[in-house]
C-alpha cells in the first residue's frame, strides 16, 4: 500500500477493518490517501465439517492492537484522530453476556454450515416466501438468524438467561462497538442489521414476526443506528481521550462506498476470502428474480441506498487453500506468476465449494470438485484454474445482476487484495465482457468507512464531494471473442452442475 507523505492532525479518520482472517486498521487523510496502517491475522477453528469460527475476544484485541499501531507509526496519540470509522466481516454471530461483556461461545463465522438442516426445515414449513420478501435474503445458514437460534440451544442455559435480559447479540461491528465504548453502545448500523434474517428492510426495523419464526428474545438485539453520523464515542481508557465513532457499516456496502457507486446500476466487486457484488439500486429496494440478496446499502443524512448482491463464499480462500491446505505454493503472492506459465487452464476447472455454493446457487450440499485431469496436468494448470474458478464464480453472478436489472454493465469496479492480480483481472473482463476497472486505492472496504465517517463528522459534505476522490488506477479491457467466453463458462456450468447436492 502506497502511503501518503504529509498530513495534518485535525482532519485524520481511523478506519478498523474487521475481515474474516485479518484485523486492520487504516489513517486516512482529508484526500482519502491512507498515512499508515497496521494488520493481524486472526485465528480460524474448524471443530466439525462446515463449522467455522472465530475467537471474539481475540477479535477485538487484534483489532484495538491495530488501531493503536498506526497512531504508534504516525507518533499520534488518540487526540489527534478527527473521528473513527469501523467496517467488518458481515453476518459472523457473537452473543455476549450483558453482565460481564464475555462471550458465551465462539464467534460463528458467516462461512459456517451447521444450521443448513434447520433452514431446510423452515423452508419445508413455508416459511421462505415471507422472510424473502420482508427482507430480501434467501432462508441459508449465512445469515445471522439461525446462528443465533443455534447458541440459544445448544450452550447450557443460555435460551434462560437470554429470556431474562441476561444476554445481547451483535455482528462483529456491534461486539467492537460495544468494547470501544466500555459496554455502553450496543448498536448496529442498518447495513449489518439487514444481513441478519430479522431485519425489515421496507420499514428498517427489527420484525417480531421473524424474531418469533427464529425463537430469538427482542431484548438482545442491538439499537440500530444510520451508517453516517455520532453511533458513540470511545471509552477514554482505550485511546487516552473520548474518540467520536461516526460511521460504520458492513464490508461490503463500506466497499460499495468507498468505490463511489453513488448512482443506480453502478457495480463494483471485492476479491477477498469471499467475492461480492453489489449493484447500487437507488432509494427503493429491488427483489431479485435471478436469487440474488436485496440488501441496504447504508442510510447517510437523509437518504437510505438500497443494492443487489450476490456473495461468492470462497475466492481469495482457494489460493489460501493451496497454499495452506494442499501446499501448492509457499505463498499467496507466488500464485499469479505460477499461472502464467501455462497459455490457459488446460481444461482443467476447480470447483471451490468447500462450505457450498452462494448466489446464484445457494446450495448449502455443494462440495468441491475438480475436473479434467490429464497426465498432462501440471501445477500451473491448477494455480491457473483456482484464479479462473474466482472469475467463473462472480461472472455467474454478474449475468444474474444484469438479468435483474435489464441492461448491461459499462464497468465493473474492483477491489480487494486479489483485484492487484493483472492475470485474474484480465480474464474477469474476458469472461464476463465488462471492462473491468481498478481504483489507486484497492483497499476500498476500509477507505468507505472512513467516508461514512468522515461524512458523519463534517470532513466531508457531500458525497460529490466524496466522488471526485475517487481515482482510476487501471482498466482491463475485455479481449475474449464470444464463441471462446461461451466454450468456457459452458464447460465451468458442467462443472458446476457435478459438485452440487453433493451431500444429500
Amino acid at each position: 500500500m502506497r502511503f501518503a507523505r504529509m498530513y495534518g492532525t485535525t482532519e485524520l479518520i481511523a478506519s478498523l477493518d474487521l475481515g474474516t482472517t485479518s484485523a486492520r486498521a487504516i489513517i486516512f487523510n482529508a484526500e482519502g490517501r491512507p498515512l499508515a496502517a497496521s494488520q493481524k491475522p486472526l485465528t480460524q477453528y474448524f471443530p466439525h465439517d462446515g463449522w467455522v469460527e472465530q475467537d471474539a475476544e481475540e477479535i477485538w484485541q487484534k483489532q484495538k492492537e491495530c488501531l493503536l499501531g498506526t497512531l504508534a507509526d504516525l507518533k499520534l496519540s488518540g487526540s489527534g484522530l478527527r473521528a473513527l470509522g469501523i467496517t467488518n466481516q458481515r453476518e459472523t454471530t457473537i452473543v455476549w453476556s450483558k453482565k460481564t461483556g464475555k462471550p458465551i461461545y465462539r464467534a460463528i463465522v458467516w462461512q459456517d454450515r451447521r444450521t443448513a438442516a434447520f433452514c431446510e426445515r423452515l423452508h419445508d414449513s413455508g416459511f421462505e416466501p415471507l422472510i424473502h420478501d420482508k427482507t430480501g435474503l434467501c432462508l441459508d445458514p449465512y445469515f445471522s438468524a439461525s446462528k443465533v437460534r443455534w447458541i440459544l440451544d445448544n450452550v447450557e442455559g443460555a435460551r434462560e438467561k437470554a429470556l431474562a435480559g441476561e444476554l445481547l447479540f451483535g455482528t462483529v461491528d456491534s461486539w467492537l462497538i460495544w468494547n470501544l465504548t466500555g459496554g455502553l453502545g450496543h448498536v448496529t448500523d442498518v447495513s449489518n442489521a439487514s444481513r441478519t434474517l430479522l431485519f425489515n428492510i421496507h420499514n428498517c426495523r427489527w420484525d417480531e414476526e421473524l424474531l418469533d419464526i427464529f425463537g430469538i428474545p427482542a431484548s438482545m438485539l442491538p439499537r440500530v443506528v444510520p451508517s453516517s453520523g455520532l453511533i458513540g464515542r470511545t471509552a477514554r481508557a482505550i485511546l487516552g481521550a473520548p474518540i467520536d465513532i461516526c460511521g460504520a457499516a458492513g464490508d461490503q456496502q463500506a466497499a460499495t462506498f468507498g468505490q463511489a457507486c453513488f448512482k443506480p446500476g453502478m457495480t463494483k466487486n471485492t476479491y477477498g476470502t469471499g467475492g461480492f457484488l453489489l449493484m447500487n439500486t437507488g432509494s427503493t429496494p429491488k427483489l431479485s428474480d435471478n436469487r440474488l440478496l436485496s440488501t441496504i446499502g447504508w442510510t447517510i443524512p437523509g437518504a437510505t441506498s438500497y443494492a443487489l448482491e450476490g456473495s461468492v463464499f470462497v475466492a481469495g480462500a482457494v489460493v489460501q487453500w493451496l497454499r495452506e491446505g494442499v501446499g501448492l505454493i509457499d505463498t499467496s503472492a507466488e500464485i499469479e506468476s505460477l499461472a502464467r506459465q501455462v497459455k490457459d487452464n488446460g481444461g482443467v476447472y476447480l470447483i471451490p465449494a468447500f462450505v457450498g455454493l452462494g448466489a446464484p446457487y445457494w446450495d448449502p450440499h455443494a462440495r468441491g470438485l475438480m475436473i479434467g485431469l490429464t497426465r498432462g496436468t501440471t501445477r500451473a494448470h491448477i494455480a491457473r484454474a483456482a484464479l479462473e474458478s474466482i472469475t467463473f464464480q462472480c461472472n455467474d453472478v454478474l449475468r444474474a445482476m444484469m438479468n435483474d436489472a435489464g441492461a448491461r454493465l459499462t464497468e465493473l469496479r474492483v477491489d480487494g487484495g486479489a483485484s492487484e492480480n493483472d492475470l485474474m483481472m484480465q480474464f474477469q473482463a474476458d469472461i464476463s465482457g465488462v471492462p473491468v476497472v481498478r481504483p489507486e486505492v484497492v483497499e476500498t472496504t476500509a477507505l468507505g468507512a472512513a467516508y461514512l465517517a468522515g461524512l458523519g463528522c463534517g470532513v466531508w459534505k457531500s458525497t460529490e464531494e466524496i466522488e471526485k476522490l475517487w481515482r482510476r488506477e487501471r482498466t482491463f479491457e475485455p479481449t475474449m471473442s464470444q464463441d471462446q467466453r461461451e466454450f468456457l463458462t459452458t464447460q465451468w456450468g458442467r462443472a458446476v452442475a457435478r459438485s452440487k447436492g453433493w451431500e444429500q
